[in-house]
């Protein structure tokens, strides 16, 4: 099996009495997951930049805030057998810390959601089985196996005790 590309995923959370009440996810409206809302992120560049500095960089670039410090919550594994070349794993990460206010950008626009009434299905097909896990405070490693039309296949949920 070839080595997954490393990916980003960050959603920005606010908590009340220590548990997220809301999260902010962003309508992607150009490229891969068009038309689907998500968290901020995307691939690392090259060799030089780290996996959190990918995912501070995503952040400014796709909703312009100035991320401060990021939680790592899980590992997902994502297979397309009928397209290797989407295949990744993807490191998601939670902010309760920034600089700005999020704002459209050519590629993301950005909204506040209550926990309670995420949009899935307006999400990708897997975040149903993975989201809320995050959202309780677990952390987690998965894998996904999407057919076509962004079917999934295949999954695994693991809660672990660390990443």
């Amino acid at each position: 099996m070839n080595e997954l590309r490393n990916a980003t995923l960050v959603f920005l959370v606010k908590r009340t009495d220590g548990k997220i009440k809301d999260i902010c996810l962003a309508m992607k409206k150009r490229g891969f997951g068009m038309n689907r809302w998500n968290g901020v992120g995307g691939k690392v560049d090259g060799q030089n930049e780290t996996i959190e500095e990918a995912a501070k960089r995503e952040a400014k670039e796709e909703i312009l805030v100035d991320v401060q410090d990021l939680s790592r919550v899980a590992e997902l594994s994502f297979y397309f057998p009928h397209n290797s070349a989407w295949d990744q794993m993807v490191h998601v990460y939670l902010a309760e810390n920034w600089k700005g206010e999020p704002k459209e950008s050519d590629e993301m626009k950005p909204e506040w959601f209550s926990v309670n009434e995420l949009p899935f299905q307006n999400m990708w097909p897997d975040d149903i089985f993975w989201l809320p896990e995050v959202v309780k405070g677990n952390l987690l490693k998965a894998m996904f196996k999407f057919g076509e039309k962004d079917v999934v296949l295949d999954k695994q949920i693991d809660i672990v005790k660390e990443l």
